[in-house]
């Protein structure tokens, strides 16, 4: 992965943060836009222009940063691409609120511009992963081999029968190593949004599936007051 050329925008309301993240993205090699508000973001994306990935701050005036990213997301017509959100909060309902609405990740101000670059770097080498096996009916990951076309699952070459529903939200895992799901989000990315399924009933979802990828259970991975997300530890 090439760091000159990716594009960054960053979004900030705070100049001399927006300075600081900037003077850092670029001394990596990045190429970065800056805007003050999320309603010039949308301008800027709307106009065509490409971003690999966006620093998005939280609080902002004007739009705030989830209801940036609930139209960002919901907006068939943009491009997407990875959101990092910025917050000074840190309670379990701003992470959980944030994920829920699109972002990939979260960094809490104030941060060490060497951990943000870490996370930039992951989310842009997950993110073209994602992209280059989108088109790929199989996909393999820690043992787990899962086949589209077959609908079958083969734990170290041994054939386990999962439900439909169990199917994808393992499809959904095996897709996004390491990415933070909170239910209301899996719902949504395996039934759509607007789905009558009940947290309970992911939460029994996920205790089965656990069940079936048996000495793999453990790579589903609970994160407390968020939800779930399938470990990069192989």
């Amino acid at each position: 992965m090439d760091c000159f050329d990716k594009k960054i925008l960053v979004v900030e309301d705070e100049e001399s943060i927006g300075e600081l993240i900037e003077f850092n993205l670029q001394k990596c090699g990045y190429k970065t836009a800056r805007v003050d508000s999320a309603e010039k973001a949308l301008m800027m994306l709307r106009r065509g222009e490409r971003f690999d990935l966006i620093l998005l701050d939280l609080m902002l005036n004007g739009m705030d940063g989830l209801d940036f990213c609930k139209i960002y997301r919901s907006d068939s017509e943009l491009r997407q691409a990875p959101v990092i959100m910025l917050t000074a909060r840190s309670e379990d309902a701003d992470i959980v609120s944030g994920l829920e609405f699109g972002a990939n990740d979260y960094v809490t101000k104030p941060f060490s511009p060497r951990v943000l670059i870490a996370r930039i770097k992951a989310q842009l080498r997950d993110f073209e992963c994602n992209e280059r096996s989108k088109d790929s009916k199989r996909v393999a990951y820690a043992g787990i081999e899962l086949d589209c076309d077959f609908h079958e699952v083969r734990l170290n070459n041994r054939v386990i029968d999962l439900t439909a529903n169990e199917f994808s939200i393992l499809e959904l895992f095996l897709r996004n190593p390491g990415r933070v799901y909170s239910r209301d989000a899996i719902i949504t990315a395996v039934h759509g949004g607007g789905y009558p399924v009940t947290d309970r009933a992911v939460d029994v979802a996920i205790v089965n599936l656990r069940k079936k990828l048996a000495e793999k259970s453990a790579l589903i991975e609970t994160v407390r007051g968020v939800g779930y997300r399938f470990s990069k530890r192989r």
